[in-house]
């Protein structure tokens, strides 16, 4: 059976840039939105058309220099937002309006003050009038993570029937677990009758860390899209991050599925959004962290020197970043001591390391971290000392 697609939604642009202090100008979102379409990137959400003129100028704007991507508006169920967001749009190869509305009782009654009945038809009445700009229209049920699965089920029915093509299934408040969530999206595969018609989107947030678990089951119960952002940047605890699923996608070949991201772009784009959105990545997240390839442990780096595999299962080429580190501290052994002497062009024999060893030692409970000078200063008063021997017996 051939692989089917899972099409790549990244929203950095729009849910990233709602991280405090990231703000971007125009400039700045062009350049990314460039970067995410050669990255592989299936859709670009560019922005909020109308939440101000910087905004609307940056969806403009990206809107004319994308070629291949879809470039996609956010819009409320509001008829000037969606106005707003087609007059922006009007210049894209591939516009997609992003409307929708809170389905869960917490929102209908807190936020709308409303009820089931006027948010089902409002629903569907946003779709249609986004229709007006484009047949390519995403629907958000916001909150459904927490919304009961028998009426989000309506939702989804009438909105693929007055022309939404992709349905959004937010957990917006990162609440459920991975089991739940793909059990509401196979609820939605078998009890939605027109499902068949539109393609079914994960947006998972990380409140409780696991967004990136979510989308995927929500992928093998049906899925076949995923909203994510670059280094999982997002609202409070952020987004599903792209490098997680595309690399889980592409490690794990048994589920089927593929996507278009060319990983060795991976790390560089992490590093350019972290620059230009002035957000620095955490040490150990996972594919893009300065962390994600370096061993400490003694045990691990003993495996990985005897076979990388043993303790990587990704090889960092692959996702463009650099070569695996061997780094040396107190918990370090003998093996990865022998393999940086080595690379620092240093040849000792097992009996030169385990003298060596005792004094690495001493200098690794004393440092955090033993580094390339301290490793040559060793080896020099090492050579030194076997020199003075060497002269006392001849």
């Amino acid at each position: 059976m051939s692989a089917s697609q899972v099409f790549i939604f990244d929203t950095t642009l729009r849910d990233g840039e709602q991280v405090p202090g990231c703000k971007l100008n125009t400039g700045e979102k062009v350049e990314l939105a460039l970067k995410l379409e050669e990255l592989g990137v299936d859709i670009i959400e560019a922005g909020f058309p109308i939440s101000s003129p910087g905004d609307f100028e940056s969806v403009e704007q990206i809107a004319k220099v994308i070629k291949n991507a879809v470039v996609c508006g956010l819009s409320r169920a509001v008829q000037k937002d969606i106005e707003v967001a087609g007059q922006a749009l009007k210049y894209a190869k591939r516009p997609r309006i992003h409307t929708g509305i809170g389905t869960s009782d917490s929102h209908i009654v807190s936020k709308f003050n409303s009820n089931r009945e006027d948010i089902l038809a409002r629903a569907i009445q946003c779709v249609k009038w986004a229709r007006n700009y484009t047949d390519n229209v995403e629907f958000y049920a916001e909150d459904a993570g927490r919304t009961d699965n028998d009426y989000l089920a309506r939702v989804i029915e009438a909105v693929i029937k007055a022309g939404a093509t992709t349905v959004n299934i937010p957990d917006t408040t990162g609440y459920c677990l991975p089991y739940q969530y793909a059990e509401k999206i196979a609820y939605l595969v078998n009890n939605v009758p027109n499902i068949d018609k539109a393609i079914i989107s994960c947006h998972c947030h990380n409140d409780l860390g696991v967004a990136t678990a979510n989308s995927i089951a929500g992928v093998i119960a049906g899925a076949r899209q995923i909203e994510c952002t670059i280094n999982g940047l997002g609202e409070r605890a952020g987004n599903t991050s792209l490098e997680e699923v595309s690399m889980i996608i592409k490690q794990h070949k048994d589920l089927n599925f593929y996507t278009n991201i060319q990983s060795k772009l991976l790390n560089p784009m992490s590093r350019l959004v972290a620059e230009t959105m002035r957000m620095p990545v955490q040490p150990n997240k996972a594919i893009v962290g300065g962390n994600a390839f370096s061993h400490s442990s003694g045990i691990h780096q003993d495996g990985f020197l005897k076979d990388a595999g043993t303790y990587e299962t990704i090889n960092p080429e692959d996702v463009g970043a650099e070569e695996s580190k061997i780094i040396l501290t107190a918990r370090s052994g003998r093996s990865a001591l022998a393999h940086r002497f080595q690379k620092l062009g240093f040849t000792f024999t097992r009996n030169d390391i385990d003298v060596l060893y005792q004094d690495f030692l001493k200098v690794a409970d004393e440092k955090k971290e033993v580094k390339e000078e301290d490793l040559n200063l060793l080896a020099h008063h090492y050579k030194e000392y076997n020199k003075g021997i060497s002269e006392m017996v001849l």
